[in-house]
């Protein structure tokens, strides 16, 4: 009764590849008639150059990922093919030259003119171009293929790390491409392999006609008593005939080997880039067409051939010339918008400051214009997108113009009017960074990233795999502005939340919460003092995304205090665990450096004498205190861990502000903000020395 649903489960493509494998077991073993060899042979034909066209019309080898494995089963196909029709030779050879059917009778007298000598020579021929041409040259591609994709893996993995860091890609896209950067190593991997079947192929090729001769030559004489003349003659027809039979599909399978290993990454077929690149420059083709009439002019040489072709070659360039010129044309007439006359000024020329702001020059505008593609506003979507995820609210629009005052290549970010970044980026070019691991130098100029200071080299895209080899991270043009944009905006994400965005964040918030956000705003405590909380938290790095947590905590002690420096530090703490969590992912262990008990019962003492919170700190004392703290940042930094300094809580605010401006990536924690989870690890004292 289950047998039904057996075979109904079973898919005809699984059942492909055991087919196969038992057709070409039955051909080795199996006696098989001569019409059966006729039919398998003309599919063997017809297979080959389904694969030959398949691989001439593939834009990416990945779209032939089954390539090698048909390198495989077809080089077997043609190898059973031989033995059976070996077995046919031998036994049935001397009954006439279709014993083994007429596709090898066809090829023993119409290819070859019945000329068993001329047969040697052209299946000589072919095998020599397949072997010593086609196979050896494929073969030599796909292994220096295949070593330099396992050599630039780490920098495209680099590469995809860097565009979902900057939010230019989701988690789903990032897979995708890992997957797809795994897949073409595998791929020229096993392309180096697979080559030596082919290789394989046409020795074995040579080898069994040689077998077919000999061993038909002695059948005939000794089991058959044919005259030594009449059995070389007949044997040697059958064993030429098979051996083209498989040879001229082995050569078709050989140069599809070769177009897949030896073409280069474009959006256009094979056919498509040679008609392109090519026979579409008239320049070229007039000067040809002009060499081949010349040599037509030469006494003795074939003048119609000669000016035939010219005349053809000449025409062709001057219809690709009359094509590209009513393409310029047809650019040159588009429809240009027609210039208002001069208005009265309104107030709809007093033009707003806005929060963000791009201006890019002349260079960039193909950056930022749709109708030209546009690459940079969709990374910039992208950015504001990873940003409202990480942080926890939607960042304000990024408004885009051009500005003829700055140079072609450079580009400048805003924030409410103030200059806050600046850089150069090249459309075309790449952006070659180094982070610190490469293997040598690229050719080009030197710079710095716009981004984070590393040190880089601008280079053109025939250099890119190269670079991605080296272990250079390598973005375009795009990407080098939308990183810049996203690592400033993570700096000013404080001054991004201004009172527009901190309304829409309490909107979404009120959909789910309405409750929540009704009893704090504006019940017990004005906007303005919650956006200063934010603010705070923002300014520390510290993410706003559990809005639930951060209103019910303020809602709690909003009754007995309205100062945002205690709100703040009440929040800090009900989001300790996420605060650490940020700094160290993954880890139950926070390495920190604590300050010197005599460095911290002065702090003390100061703190409790002014009540400051960093500005009065005695000059000898904060001197002190900023370079001991440097050389404990510098040295936890080496030591691979993320500077973080544990304070009592009194301290935290005052030395939070006051290392801010020296230290900003120096992360100031006080004990109540560690959760219990976590166990911390001491790894030197501030102040020591002092």
């Amino acid at each position: 009764m289950n047998i039904p649903n057996w075979l109904s489960n079973i898919n005809g493509k699984a059942l492909t590849a055991p087919g196969l494998v038992i057709i070409m077991l039955a051909l080795m073993v199996l006696p098989v008639p001569a019409f059966v060899l006729d039919i398998f042979f003309s599919f063997n034909i017809a297979l080959s150059i389904i694969v030959l066209l398949t691989a001439l019309y593939t834009i990416r080898p990945l779209d032939f990922m089954a390539f090698p494995a048909v390198l495989l089963f077809t080089t077997m196909l043609r190898l059973s093919l031989n033995v059976a029709s070996t077995r046919v030779v031998l036994t049935e050879g001397h009954s006439g030259p279709d014993a083994a059917g007429k596709v090898i009778e066809a090829f023993g007298h119409f290819l070859i003119g019945g000329n068993y000598l001329v047969g040697v020579v052209v299946f000589t021929i072919l095998t020599i171009i397949n072997f010593v041409v086609v196979t050896k040259g494929a073969g030599r591609i796909a292994e220096v293929g295949a070593r330099f994709a396992l050599d630039a893996m780490p920098g495209k993995q680099m590469a995809i790390d860097a565009d979902l860091n900057a939010g230019l890609i989701g988690e789903a896209d990032a897979r995708q491409r890992r997957k797809e950067v795994s897949q073409e190593a595998e791929f020229y991997g096993a392309m180096d392999g697979a080559s030596k079947y082919v290789r394989g192929d046409a020795v074995a090729g040579i080898v069994i006609v040689a077998v077919n001769m000999i061993g038909g030559l002695l059948v005939g004489i000794i089991q058959h008593e044919l005259d030594f003349s009449e059995a070389i003659e007949t044997y040697t027809m059958l064993a030429i005939g098979d051996g083209l039979v498989a040879q001229l599909p082995s050569l078709i399978i050989s140069v599809a080997a070769g177009a897949v290993v030896s073409r280069v990454a474009s959006d256009q077929d094979i056919g498509g880039q040679l008609v392109t690149q090519l026979f579409m420059k008239p320049q070229v083709l007039y000067i040809t067409a002009g060499i081949i009439g010349g040599l037509g002019l030469i006494p003795g040489m074939p003048h119609l051939a000669f000016w035939l072709l010219a005349g053809s070659i000449g025409g062709a360039a001057y219809y690709f010339q009359r094509v590209r010129q009513t393409e310029a044309e047809a650019e040159v007439l588009a429809p240009v918008a027609a210039s208002t006359d001069l208005e009265e000024v309104t107030w709809q020329d007093v033009a707003p400051v806005h929060a963000l702001g791009l201006e890019v020059g002349i260079r960039l505008v193909g950056l930022v214009d749709k109708d030209q593609g546009g690459e940079l506003l969709r990374r910039i979507k992208g950015v504001r997108r990873k940003f409202a995820q990480e942080v926890g609210f939607l960042p304000p629009a990024v408004y885009i113009n051009d500005n003829l005052e700055l140079r072609p290549s450079a580009y400048r970010i805003n924030l409410k009017g103030v200059e806050i970044g600046t850089g150069e980026s090249h459309p075309g070019q790449f952006m070659a960074i180094n982070p610190g691991m490469v293997t040598g130098q690229l050719q080009g100029p030197q710079v710095n990233d716009p981004a984070f200071g590393l040190p880089a080299t601008w280079i053109g895209a025939h250099l890119r795999e190269q670079a991605q080899a080296m272990g250079y991270t390598v973005v375009d043009a795009a990407t080098v502005v939308a990183t810049h944009l996203n690592h400033l905006m993570s700096l000013h994400a404080a001054a991004l939340l201004g009172r527009q965005e901190l309304q829409a964040l309490l909107t979404h918030l009120g959909v789910e919460a309405p409750k929540l956000v009704e009893d704090l705003v504006p019940k017990l405590l004005p906007l303005s003092t919650l956006q200063k909380v934010l603010q705070n938290l923002l300014i520390e790095d510290v993410h706003i995304r559990d809005m639930e947590t951060i209103i019910e905590t303020i809602a709690e002690y909003a009754p007995q205090t309205q100062d945002p420096n205690i709100l703040t530090s009440v929040v800090r703490i009900a989001l300790g665990g996420a605060i650490v969590q940020q700094i160290a992912p993954g880890t139950l262990e926070l390495p920190v450096m604590t300050l010197d008990n005599r460095l911290e019962q002065l702090l003390l003492q100061t703190l409790q004498s002014t009540g400051s919170t960093g500005g009065g700190i005695e000059p000898g004392l904060a001197e002190t205190l900023s370079v001991q703290a440097a050389k404990s940042t510098q040295l936890q930094e080496q030591l691979g861990y993320t500077p973080v300094l544990l304070v009592p809580a009194p301290l935290r605010i005052m030395l939070a502000r006051f290392l801010r401006r020296s230290l900003p990536q120096l992360k100031v924690l006080s004990h109540a903000e560690l959760p219990d989870s976590h166990t911390i690890k001491v790894t030197n004292l501030v102040g020591a020395l002092v």
